[in-house]
């Protein structure tokens, strides 16, 4: 399958995240999105101001290093192109399989476990009186 390629101002939006890995923290933060900020920076450029809290002044210590985030980059990355590659509609079935399967799997913990609807139901539907104690003696 050939790759799409990309724009060319999107890899530079890359290439400034990479420069930035606080641009990274603020995303996955959930105070940011990854188009917020790609739009921030076509249209106002690297050199704004709204990039200055994202700008390291100094290195960290307890900061990833770069190979640590090439590497999470290279896994991401590696995980985005193997579901590209799939068979959408084999996928689909995948899905639709393991939901049944838990449907199955929730049907019979709800039917045995103690006091739950299903199970109060079945013993209603009996007809029978079941023993309250673990033994069936019966009286004369």
């Amino acid at each position: 399958m050939e790759k799409k390629k990309i724009h060319p101002s999107v890899e530079a939006f890359k290439t400034f995240v990479k420069g930035n890995p606080k641009i990274i923290q603020e995303v996955r933060s959930g105070k940011a999105t990854w188009q917020e900020l790609y739009e921030d920076w076509y249209l106002l450029g690297e050199e704004d101001a709204r990039w200055d809290n994202f700008r390291d002044s100094k290195t960290s210590t307890d900061q990833p290093t770069d190979a640590d985030n090439s590497n999470k980059t290279m896994s991401m990355s590696s995980v985005m192109d193997s579901l590209k590659n799939m068979d959408q509609n084999q996928l689909q079935g995948y899905i639709a399989n393991l939901s049944q399967a838990l449907g199955t799997i929730q049907g019979v913990i709800s039917q045995l476990a103690p006091g739950s609807a299903a199970s109060t139901n079945a013993t209603k539907n009996s007809g029978q009186k079941q023993p309250t104690g673990p033994f069936s003696f019966r009286k004369d």
